[in-house]
């Protein structure tokens, strides 16, 4: 049996926890709470109270996840994992707790629900308190949290994740929690005691009381250095994100609430903080060695992102009810990343001390169909690969669509007109084609394939002709069926067969499908047909008596550090698409070549052997 309040009674209910709010929302709706002659008013205040404090936390962590902004002031430079996301998946514990011991205490004094509006004078009684209550007292119950049995039995779920982000803030125990809620009502009660309590104080003092403490966990540091030298005395009075982060790297300095004269009175202030505090504030630039540069998909997917909800963004991608009521603001920000946006910095990790980005490219899936919007999407990529080469980035890597062959065809546009170029363009597709191959059993005599004469489809059926499998490759076009023929070796040349009709294929069971296939055109396929596929999206699963194949993907190695984001389309964690594997293995390898344009038959087996051999896998 562990330890009292250890943990929360409410851990099995899951996201069903948030039905415990239900009883005063059905007391509010039940009264019409939200008029202003309603009895139960107090009811819709306390609710939007806690509304505004979940929202504050997400504002914040939404901004810690901004790299494109804050990366040069990010105080812990390694990025958030999946097992931290998972720690704190639940950091709202607190607030439900919070918000019925705010319940209860209206109930049993009643006078708390008919506050004025507003009176100043309580605003100072509580600030005094503040000082003379909160503060010490927070100061003395962290450093007794810090010994023994109390930091093993409880703190150190705190202490237990590796960068501070807000959902950190929420990271503790109901101990912990409920010790928190009494000293910060201190100053509230204080005020309300004397009759001098407002429905503001109440809004104001709470809500700032978790502006400051989500600042403190963001790991951006937000102040700039010159601050402090301009005005000394502020050290004392407001402490940063970084000295709040010295403290979870050094265990015995820096335990104050918000107010670091109390760290000073009790000896145990950090001499470094204020030095650290302006390096990063400054701030300093990590020059990653690996750039994937990606696009946005589609409007709904659009907030499958760490930007807007870390946790959603480390599962798999499936549309939600939530991002269904959101999808007029993603529109919305859709039409301002068109107008006005630029390339920038997504996510970043580190495999084996080597730092890899992602960057986006503000462009959505469909804009790519546009004729009239092929220039400035190439503008975009153009400007992102000469950033990278003048950062000194070795490998930038072009994601779906970036590198579409109509667009620039697969890369190759850029690295014609800049040959100087040292970093070194990389479609990835190599890996793709590899992946897909190493799908298909081994004693397959016949295969068909759509989307023949495309990169990737030139590729597998040159491959597998050269094996010896019959390939009926479907396009209408003789002429583009002779040429890739053409470049297979004579004697292979007759296992390639042109064919114009899905009926074709009505006995082969390996279907390679590189272009879209409706489910009229599935029907063609035999009983027991496997579907491997290339296409973007994937095709529907329409068959029971079939089965398919998920896009090319692979497992990143083991040893992978600050992965915390599932890439889209329904990725699993760990997992990324083949051509993004692609990339990787040409930075890893260090290969001099741009890999643009076709796909080269002749090294699929060796960037596949390589991605091995770095502990990439299968997905």
């Amino acid at each position: 049996m562990g330890a009292p309040l250890a943990s929360w009674p409410w851990d099995n209910l899951g996201s069903y926890k948030y039905l415990l709010y239900g009883p005063l929302v059905a007391k509010a709706v039940a009264s019409r709470a939200w008029e202003s002659g309603s009895p139960d008013r107090w009811c819709f205040l306390l609710l939007l109270l806690f509304l505004l404090r979940g929202t504050t936390y997400h504002l914040w962590c939404d901004f810690s996840n901004m790299l494109f902004l804050n990366r040069r002031r990010q105080i812990a430079r390694d990025g958030v994992d999946f097992e931290q996301v998972d720690k704190e998946w639940h950091w709202d514990n607190f607030l439900i707790l919070q918000f019925w011991m705010a319940a209860m205490a209206m109930y049993a004094f009643p006078s708390l629900r008919h506050l004025p509006l507003w009176d100043a004078r309580g605003v100072a009684v509580a600030l005094l308190f503040h000082v003379a209550a909160t503060e010490p007292l927070f100061y003395l119950l962290h450093r007794a949290l810090h010994r023994g049995q109390l930091f093993s039995d409880y703190h150190s779920l705190h202490h237990s994740v590796k960068v501070l982000q807000p959902p950190t803030a929420g990271l503790a125990t109901p101990l912990e929690h409920l010790a928190m809620a009494v000293l910060m009502a201190v100053p509230m009660a204080a005020a309300c005691a004397a009759g001098l309590g407002s429905t503001w104080l109440l809004f104001g003092y709470t809500l700032v009381f978790d502006f400051l403490r989500a600042m403190s966990h963001c790991n951006v540091e937000v102040f700039p250095g010159g601050l402090f030298q301009a005005v000394p005395a502020l050290r004392y009075l407001i402490g940063t994100p970084t000295y709040h982060t010295i403290h979870h790297m050094n265990k015995d300095t820096n335990f104050c609430l918000f107010m670091p004269l109390f760290d000073l009175l009790g000896g145990t202030l950090n001499d470094k903080s204020w030095e650290m505090q302006k390096k990063n504030s400054a701030g300093t630039e990590d020059i990653p060695g690996f750039v994937f540069l990606a696009h946005v998909v589609d409007v709904m997917s659009s907030m499958h992102s760490r930007m807007t909800r870390r946790s959603y963004a480390s599962s798999p991608y499936t549309p939600t009810l939530l991002s269904v009521l959101y999808w007029p603001l993603a529109l919305v920000a859709m039409f301002m990343l068109w107008a006005w946006a630029n390339t920038f910095v997504y996510s970043h990790l580190r495999l084996r001390g080597r730092l890899l980005h992602t960057w986006v490219v503000p462009r959505y899936g469909f804009q790519y169909f546009l004729p009239f919007a092929h220039d400035g999407i190439n503008r975009q990529i153009e400007t992102a690969i000469l950033k990278a080469d003048e950062m000194g980035v070795k490998v930038i890597s072009l994601a779906a669509l970036n590198k579409n062959e109509a667009l620039n065809g697969g890369g190759a546009l850029f690295v014609k007109k800049h040959p100087g170029l040292r970093v070194r363009v990389v479609h990835g597709n190599t890996l793709t084609a590899a992946v897909i191959l190493k799908e298909i059993p081994a004693g397959t005599a016949e295969v068909f394939l759509t989307g023949a004469t495309s990169k990737l489809g030139r590729a597998i059926a040159l491959y597998l002709c050269r094996k010896g499998v019959r390939v009926m490759m479907l396009t209408a076009s003789e002429e583009r069926f002779r040429k890739v023929q053409e470049e297979a070796p004579a004697e292979a040349q007759q296992h390639l067969v042109r064919v114009t009709k899905y009926q074709s294929a009505q006995h082969c069971k390996t279907w390679i499908v590189g272009k879209w296939l409706s489910p009229r055109e599935q029907l063609w396929a035999p009983a027991g047909t496997h579907f491997h596929q290339f296409v973007v999206p994937p095709i529907l699963r329409f068959r029971r008596d079939c089965t398919y194949g998920s896009l090319a993907a692979m497992r990143l190695p083991a040893d992978v550090q600050g992965l915390g984001t599932c890439e889209q389309y329904t990725l699993d964690r760990g997992v990324v698409h083949a051509c993004h594997a692609g990339g990787l293995v040409h930075f890893l390898e260090g290969y001099e070549h741009h890999e643009v344009g076709a796909i080269d038959v002749d090294r699929i087996d060796v960037v596949w052997e390589a991605a091995l051999r770095h502990g990439l896998r299968p997905a």
